[in-house]
């Protein structure tokens, strides 16, 4: 069995973004904002010297935390196929907002882009001793979504059988 760590970054921590859910029958269509939480599963089977999964400072979480600013912190997402893209993207253009523009702005899409974004940082941080095994993203306290990907649950599964057959050495 890995070892398993998380890291919550709560809505609290005012990752203040705007965006629109275009394609929405609901009100959701029009610009909106939320403040971002996400809460992050790290996996290891082996852990480090100092017995953590993931150092939770400068040399592990510290550039996911810089990542989730620069992406998050009082920007505008605007999804890659909005119809009303250029003039989104204008408003950035204009020096009126801190545009990214990302395959879609749903809680699902953020979670996604999320993890990718931490595995990415997780794997060069850990020479790969450590993945990210979830994220959740939340709008607040009654909306999330969880994104794992099949590659992570493969590697919990196989560092499972890999516990399994030590136990049984």
């Amino acid at each position: 069995m890995a070892h398993l760590s998380t890291k919550s970054y709560g809505n609290e921590r005012g990752l203040s973004c705007c965006s629109r859910q275009w394609a929405a029958d609901s009100h959701c269509a029009l610009l909106h904002g939320y403040s971002f939480g996400f809460n992050f599963v790290f996996a290891a089977e082996q852990l480090d010297k100092r017995g953590w999964v993931l150092d939770f400072g400068k040399g592990g979480f510290g550039p996911i935390k810089d990542w989730l600013h620069d992406m998050f912190d009082h920007t505008l997402l605007v999804a890659a196929d909005d119809p009303q893209r250029p003039v989104l993207e204008a408003l950035g253009e204009q020096g009126l907002a801190r545009v990214r523009i990302v395959e879609g702005t749903s809680c699902e899409r953020m979670a996604e882009l999320a993890f990718h974004k931490a595995s990415e940082i997780v794997a060069a941080a850990t020479g790969g001793r450590c993945w990210v095994e979830s994220v959740e993203c939340s709008e607040h306290a009654s909306n999330s979504a969880i994104y794992r990907s099949s590659a992570a649950v493969e590697q919990l599964a196989a560092a499972e059988r890999l516990q399994a057959e030590l136990a049984r050495s």
